[in-house]
């Protein structure tokens, strides 16, 4: 058996893969738009920091794609579903963010468990579950008042 036709997986891998893609997908356009709404005296440092997870969501997008044509496959054009609330205070933003975090964190863990007999991707699912983890840590804190 040579490397190259091992880099084949299941479909059940591909299509978490594929999900998760369109999640990170929807994350980019999700936070590009909340940095637009923000408005009020915090909103330098409030925006700068829907930015960065927009740049973030571009980032997992990115190695997600990377590895789902290592598995021979095509990444989605397009993205998950984005709701539009049109309620744009910072709680209710964070609290959008928070949603939509908690699913792609499923996303990831489902990820984990199919990956049991590829270590390398399993070890990066569990990189991004610690990852996703940390930044719903970080909006649940923002979201306490005290």
């Amino acid at each position: 058996m040579t490397y190259e036709t091992q880099k084949e997986t299941t479909p059940e891998i591909m299509s978490c893969l594929e999900h998760i893609f369109q999640a990170e997908m929807s994350g980019i356009i999700r936070y590009l738009h909340y940095s637009f709404m923000i408005m009020g005296h915090n909103r330098i440092p409030i925006q700068k920091w829907f930015r960065e997870q927009a740049q973030e969501s571009i980032d997992h997008a990115t190695t997600i794609g990377e590895k789902i044509t290592s598995f021979r496959g095509h990444p989605p054009l397009a993205s998950g579903r984005i709701e539009e609330t049109h309620i744009h205070s910072v709680d209710q933003i964070l609290e959008e963010c928070l949603k939509h975090e908690e699913e792609t964190l499923s996303l990831y863990k489902k990820l984990v468990r199919l990956a049991t007999q590829d270590i390398a991707l399993e070890e990066m699912a569990r990189t991004f579950v610690r990852m996703e983890t940390e930044h719903m840590d970080e909006i649940a804190k923002m979201l306490r008042n005290k």
